[in-house]
């Protein structure tokens, strides 16, 4: 048995407080650690996505989505302060621009949407649609932080972006293994 502390647990959370970016203790119960939750909820389920995932190209893109989900966990915990130079670049304008891109890339290969479907499909189909529920809870409770604090607007753009895109994707990859979406009317 070694004397040596371990990395991986400090004590400093087991009265309900935790630290944000540059130290200061709030309550684990706080909005806005509530929202970091959800995010890092979000981006877990994401990682099952990339476990179901043999498509390249779609697993760079989920892992892009990952990275940014960090950059915004960073945004929050940093109450908007600016970061040291190369730690954690912002949510741009372009990031939103390059869902909304890679959203309509994967719609125009689906056959049109004329009512809502039952979230299922292929295992990576239907986590995906699990993800895409996280990622509305995440960007419900930014919302509500956002309403007591202003959050960047970016922020929320790219949140908002970000279910739609895990909706398209779903539905592209049900539909490149033929899985058929089902209306939820019977």
């Amino acid at each position: 048995m070694t004397n040596r502390k371990s990395p991986l647990y400090t004590r400093k959370g087991d009265t309900g407080k935790t630290s944000l970016l540059f130290g200061e203790r709030v309550s684990k119960a706080s909005l806005r650690v509530d929202a970091l939750g959800s995010l890092d909820e979000a981006n877990a389920m994401l990682g099952v996505c990339l476990g179901h995932c043999t498509n390249e190209t779609l697993q760079n893109h989920i892992e892009t989505i990952q990275r940014h989900l960090f950059q915004i966990g960073a945004m929050l915990a940093s109450k908007g302060k600016n970061l040291p130079a190369g730690q954690s670049p912002r949510i741009k304008a372009s990031d939103v621009e390059w869902l909304e891109h890679i959203i309509d890339l994967f719609d125009s290969q689906t056959p049109p949407l004329y009512g809502f479907i039952l979230p299922g499909g292929t295992h990576l189909g239907a986590h995906l649609h699990f993800a895409r529920a996280v990622v509305r809870r995440g960007e419900r409770k930014v919302t509500a932080l956002h309403e007591q604090e202003a959050q960047d607007p970016q922020v929320l753009a790219y949140l908002n972006r970000l279910s739609d895109f895990l909706f398209a994707l779903a539905r592209f990859v049900n539909h490149q293994d033929e899985v058929n979406e089902k209306p939820w009317k019977s």
